[in-house]
This record gives C-alpha cells, structure tokens and sequence, in this order.
C-alpha cells in the first residue's frame, strides 16, 4: 500500500498508510492525524491547508481556480500551500510529503 508523511506542527513525522483514491485530507482524518476540514472536502474552506514538500510540489496536479481562491483564505501560504482535500492518492504520488502549517 502506498505510503505519505505528515510533518505535524511540532516537527514531527509521522508516516501512514495512504490509500490509493482517498485525499490527503481522509488519509489525515483516518489516522487521527490534526488537519480540520471543516466543510469535509467540499472546496468551501481552507482548514485543510497543507504545504507540500518542495520536491513533491511538482508532481501534483495544477491547483483550480477555486482551489487558488480558497487558499487565499488560508493563513501561512507558502508557494506549495495546497488543500488536502484536492490532493487525492496516486501510486505516483507514493511517499508523499506534507507538512502542517503553523496556526499562529
């Protein structure tokens, strides 16, 4: 089973199973892993605001136009900040590298 890593706040890492077709936000929530979601991937909020690894950034699809308008929302953008619940698993994306953002 393909496999990703979340950086939580305080540093640490902590590598699950990622199945494939679930998004980063459902991989999260099935591993008590701290990303809100409060509109539970309906593309209405920025809760599940994820900053991706610099290198894996490249290997995601574009971001939508609704996706970009909902970040802006988000507070520590950075320039890999995505929404978990956009990101879905991939056999490519195997491994994957997220880190949550600071909340202050």
């Amino acid at each position: 089973m393909p496999q990703m890593t979340f950086v939580e706040q305080d540093g640490t890492e902590r590598t699950v199973d990622a199945p494939l077709g679930l998004s980063v936000l459902e991989i999260a929530h099935k591993h008590g892993i701290d990303l809100e979601g409060a509109c539970e991937g309906s593309l209405a909020c920025a809760t599940c605001h994820v900053i991706v690894d610099p290198s894996w950034a490249p290997k995601l699809n574009t971001p939508t136009d609704d996706e970009e308008d909902m970040l802006d929302l988000a507070f520590g953008l950075e320039k890999t900040s995505r929404l978990g619940c956009q990101i879905v698993m991939t056999e490519d994306l195997n491994g994957l590298v997220v880190r949550l953002p600071r909340t202050a």
